[in-house]
């Protein structure tokens, strides 16, 4: 979901990797999954893109946030 998104975006990858404020290498590491994506560049990347971090990191196929928690009582 992450490479989809990225594809459809209006940003080049150097622009991305500047709006999440990393290096063009480590953005390429990431996005072929030579490294580990920390949990604050996956929710930049779901803002920038209206989705959910579920649905880039392919839990969902559902790409809208849902705003629903669900508590165990």
């Amino acid at each position: 979901m992450f490479a989809r998104c990225v594809r459809r975006g209006d940003l080049s990858r150097q622009e991305l990797a500047g709006y999440l404020q990393i290096s063009r290498g480590s953005y390429t590491n990431y996005e072929i999954g030579a490294r580990g994506i920390p949990a604050e560049v996956f929710i930049k990347l779901a803002d920038y893109y209206n989705v959910s971090v579920d649905y880039l990191m392919g839990r969902t196929k559902n790409p809208k946030v849902d705003c629903k928690m669900k508590l165990d009582t």
